[in-house]
Parts: C-alpha cells; sequence; structure tokens
C-alpha cells in the first residue's frame, strides 16, 4: 500500500506566521512549496488570482508596476528571487499593502542568499526551508513498509506518493535536468552547465564520508576554488548540503573536511550510504524546523579523531551539543567508536539507529540501540 500524505508539517506554523509578518518559504525544487502555498490560499491550481508566478509573463509587468490584484487577503509570490532587485520590489510590495494584504513570497533557491541589490528586508518576515516527506510526515502511524518505501523512493511527493519506479526514474531524470539548466542558469553566471551536471551526477557516490575536493578537482579538471563555488550553488539549490566535524575538546577530532548528503537519499545506490542520508536529512529537517519555528540555534555535524573513529551525526542546540547518532545494518553489536566518544566527550545522549527490531540499552548513560522508526517517534521529529 502507498502511503498517503497528510497536510504538510509547516502548514499551521506558516498560517500563524502570516498574521504577523511575510513569511518566506525554500526548497530543493518539486518539493511541494506551490502545493503548500496554494492550499494556504484555498485554491485549487495556480489560476487562483492571488497567485504569482514570476515566470507568468502576465504577472511580472505588473508586479513591476507594484500593482496587485484586488481583494486578496493573501499574495503568493513565487520564483520572485529570479528577479536581481527582487528584495526593494518585495519591500515595496510590503510596506504599501501589508494593513490589508499577507505575503507568501516561495522560491526553490535560497531566499536568505539570493538577496541581491536593493533594501533590507529585516524584521518583516519569517523564513521557513521546506524538506522532502519524512516518516512521520509521510503516514499517521509508520510501520517498517514505511520506512522501506522511503528508502526506495526518497521523500519527494510525486515519486514517493505514486511509489512507481518508472515515475521515480523519469522524476529523477527531469528534476536534475531543471535545476542544472534552468535554476543554475537564470540565477549564476556560469558557463561550464555540463560540467556542473557530471558533478551533479557524481555526488551519489560520495554520500557519507568526508568529501574530498581535491578529487573532484581531478575529476572535472578544473581549479579547487571552482569545485568549491559549484557545490556552494548546487547547496544553494538544495540539491545537496554539507556537514562539518564537531570539534570535541578531549578528542583529537578531525576539524576540515565536509561530509556530504543529498536532498533526494534515493540517489545513492549504496544500501548503508542510503540509510545514512536518510538519517541525516531527517536530522537536517528538525534542525531547520527548531531554527525556523522556534528560534533556537540548530546545528548538524559528525564526529570523527585523527585515528579514524566517527560517529556519523551530532546535533548542537544553542551551542552545546544535544544528542548523537550513529547508522548501522546490524542490530547486535554497539558500536565501539560510539562507546569511545561517549566516555570522551560531554554529547549527553547517544543513539545507535537500525533497520532491524531489536531496541536495548540507555542513550543517557551508555548506547541506546534502536530500530530507526522508533527514534523517529520517540523524539517526534518533524
Amino acid at each position: 500500500m502507498r502511503p498517503r500524505a497528510r497536510q504538510r508539517y509547516l502548514g499551521a506554523p506558516v498560517r500563524e506566521d502570516l498574521q504577523k509578518k511575510m513569511v518566506f518559504i525554500a526548497g530543493p525544487r518539486q518539493v511541494g512549496k506551490t502545493t503548500l502555498a496554494l492550499g494556504l490560499l484555498g485554491a485549487g491550481d495556480e489560476s487562483h488570482p492571488g497567485y504569482l508566478n514570476w515566470d507568468d509573463p502576465h504577472a511580472r509587468p505588473a508586479l513591476l508596476r507594484g500593482e496587485i490584484p484586488s481583494g486578496q487577503a493573501l499574495l503568493v509570490l513565487d520564483e520572485i528571487h529570479k528577479f536581481r532587485r527582487w528584495r526593494s520590489l518585495v519591500k515595496g510590495l510590503y510596506d504599501t499593502h501589508h494593513s490589508t494584504v499577507r505575503f507568501l513570497v516561495t522560491g526553490s533557491a535560497r531566499l536568505d542568499v539570493y538577496r541581491k541589490g536593493g533594501e533590507s528586508l529585516q524584521g518583516r518576515y519569517h523564513h521557513y526551508r521546506l524538506h522532502p516527506f519524512s516518516l512521520r510526515e509521510l503516514v499517521s502511524r509508520p510501520q517498517a513498509k514505511d520506512v522501506e518505501h522511503l528508502l526506495r523512493f526518497g521523500g519527494f511527493p510525486e515519486p514517493v506518493l505514486s511509489g512507481e519506479e518508472r515515475t521515480w526514474r523519469r522524476w529523477n531524470r527531469e528534476r536534475l535536468d531543471r535545476v542544472v539548466h534552468q535554476d543554475i542558469r537564470d540565477l549564476e553566471n556560469v558557463r561550464d552547465l555540463g560540467l556542473i551536471e557530471l558533478l551533479a551526477e557524481e555526488l551519489p557516490n560520495r554520500v557519507g564520508s568526508p568529501l574530498s575536493v581535491g578529487n573532484l578537482k581531478n575529476l572535472l579538471q578544473v581549479a579547487h576554488e571552482t569545485v568549491e563555488r559549484w557545490l556552494a550553488i548546487l547547496e544553494a539549490m538544495y540539491l545537496c548540503f554539507r556537514i562539518p566535524p564537531y570539534g570535541a575538546p578531549r578528542i583529537r577530532a578531525v576539524r576540515k573536511e565536509r561530509k556530504l548528503y543529498l536532498y533526494d537519499w534515493s540517489q545513492v545506490t549504496d544500501a548503508g550510504a542510503r540509510f545514512e542520508n536518510l538519517v541525516a536529512s531527517q536530522l537536517l529537517k528538525y534542525c531547520h524546523y527548531e531554527e525556523d519555528r522556534e528560534g533556537h540555534r540548530m546545528e548538524l555535524r559528525y564526529l570523527r579523531d585523527t585515528d579514524r573513529r566517527e560517529v556519523d551525526f551530532v546535533v548542537l542546540k544553542n551551542r552545546k551539543p544535544f544528542f548523537a547518532v550513529e547508522c548501522k545494518t546490524g542490530q547486535k553489536v554497539v558500536s565501539p567508536a560510539a562507546r569511545y566518544f561517549r566516555a570522551r566527550t560531554d554529547i549527553p545522549r547517544f543513539y545507535q539507529v537500525h533497520l532491524g527490531d531489536r531496541d536495548f540499552g540507555d542513550a543517557a548513560n551508555d548506547v541506546r540501540v534502536l530500530p530507526f522508526l522508533r527514534f523517529c517517534c520517540e523524539l517526534e521529529l518533524p
């Protein structure tokens, strides 16, 4: 049976915040931003007069003249960050109409990155990052089969809700093409789109290990700085994300190379790396929600020392370690690295998650070993 999606997890918080300020929603292409926005409008499709897409040749001239549809309590401005002076335009619309109209701004690139020119919007908006479906968002009472489904099809609405291999294959191919040849072309001054596409196709093979920019430089035959810039662009487009190491004071922790993961973990062919990527995505979603909704300062990192002992993830809350998570395909033995770091760091809770059914240990005093499904439910991850 295919999972049936519930209301998106940002629906209620965004609706509440719209009563006070503008709301920006950023996130990967095809993650469901437009569907969420139309739901808040109470609209069935994009023909609703309150939905204004910058790519629409009819909407664009009116927006540039400062004109908005009359009689609309909420306006959705979609992909407006493609306009170089979008910030000034949005500020002008908001300052003129905010007493009678609420504004929701959506985009498939980081709206907090592409603020090019114009006056500041400081204090006028709240910013959210919409992530793909996670386990508890996808189904109200998740079971082991739902974890398998999510691993297989990823968390993006179209492939995961269809549950069809053909749909998944076509969606993956078309999405990468659109990100590289449409979004990056529109937002960045990049000539070598073919090489960026090659880089994006290579990234699934690099998931879960410290990313060597030097190796990618040799593969693509370009400068180190060029690879770093292209990776930053792919991160800004929400194609991938990197997490830095956690420099615990009592261990000889590595401090430079970051680990890379994809927003669409279904592209990762290795089973262990795919599961690790799923866990990384779930934890990043949790961190972003705690930041965007609750205002906490959150960080997702990994722990590795110079002797190559490693724990996959450490979550920091307000600059302090909150808990650590190790991913394992097996379910019987506690990771020696987890126990090693448990004794030598100030991380208060250690978890080891797996795809089986065994549950033992104590997160506060040793290492809690438990199914990923139970981990998500007990911690109430979004």
